[in-house]
């Protein structure tokens, strides 16, 4: 059943990018940090509408990291994990289910001290067993344990979301 089509997923996208925007329009260097493939490319898309609408330009990080197994590998980012010091960071992902992913993506940001670690997501479900809250949420949704959200943004014309 789909729950987002194409033009709700872009809106969604444009009232974040502006959410985040509000809440960090002093900020003078944004780094949005996308997990793995999907989160990656809604952190694009998130970069792609912030950057049009805000003063300073931010920047785009990738997070990579076994889901199902965060434990079992290294956790990487794609840029220096130095330079995130400081920082206000946007750890963005496509779902967030029980908080375990987004928990162990800000593990090797613990070597350091960023200014702030935000959490945005598409598509939010009420089974956190993590300590994560989200910040910005273009879809909220209670489903049960059972069932699976896949979200599909890597088309530029048919973007969706799923309920499985």
């Amino acid at each position: 059943m789909q729950i987002l089509n194409h033009q709700q997923i872009k809106h969604k996208i444009n009232r974040l990018a502006y959410q985040i925007l509000e809440n960090n329009f002093q900020t003078k260097k944004l780094i949005f940090a996308g997990i793995n493939n999907n989160g990656l490319a809604f952190a694009k898309k998130l970069k792609q509408v912030y950057d049009k609408i805000a003063k300073h330009k931010s920047e785009l990080a990738a997070i990579k990291l076994n889901p199902a197994s965060p434990t079992s590998e290294e956790i990487t980012f794609n840029i220096d994990i130095k330079t995130l010091n400081k920082k206000s960071i946007i750890i963005v992902d496509d779902v967030a289910n029980t908080g375990r992913t987004i928990f162990y993506a800000t593990k090797p940001l613990m070597e350091y001290i960023p200014k702030q670690v935000e959490v945005a997501v598409l598509v939010d479900r009420k089974h956190k067993t993590f300590p994560i809250k989200v910040d910005y949420v273009g879809l909220s949704l209670a489903t049960t344990l059972k069932e699976n959200i896949k979200v599909d943004i890597s088309k530029a014309k048919d973007m969706s979301a799923h309920l499985e």
